[in-house]
């Protein structure tokens, strides 16, 4: 699992996180990613750069189902104490091949204490 707490500019962390969730899941690793903190940020919708000038990579997080990565786990909670909710967020989806190809979110809400539980099941852990 890659575990995304930084916000999406200002340091490299997030790009570099993407990054290497792209790569992994290239060489068909099991991928997941929870976002929480500042993280959360990362999947916002209609990001600008420009006024910082920096290089705007959230439309590369859309090519994360291509990558199979469909499990995207998002902290209530830091949605919550940003004053986001998930209308806010891109939204992220899959064609599920076990179900006729059916379009699906590949955004989950999870508790805190619930994305704590997922962590504990986890074999390895990245954090970005």
């Amino acid at each position: 699992m890659y575990v995304n707490r930084s916000a999406p500019h200002g340091t490299i962390y997030a790009h570099e996180g993407l990054e290497v969730v792209l790569v992994g899941a290239a060489f068909d690793q099991e991928v997941s990613m929870a976002f929480l903190g500042d993280g959360v940020f990362q999947l916002k919708k209609a990001q600008d750069t420009k006024a910082i000038g920096t290089k705007n990579f959230a439309g590369a997080y859309r090519a994360l189902a291509d990558y199979d990565v469909t499990q995207l786990y998002i902290e209530m909670e830091s949605l919550e104490e940003r004053g986001l909710t998930v209308e806010d967020l891109m939204p992220l989806t899959y064609e599920d091949e076990q179900d006729d190809d059916q379009e699906k979110s590949s955004i989950t809400l999870i508790d805190r204490a619930s994305l704590g539980q997922l962590f504990e099941a986890q074999d390895v852990i990245f954090n970005f």
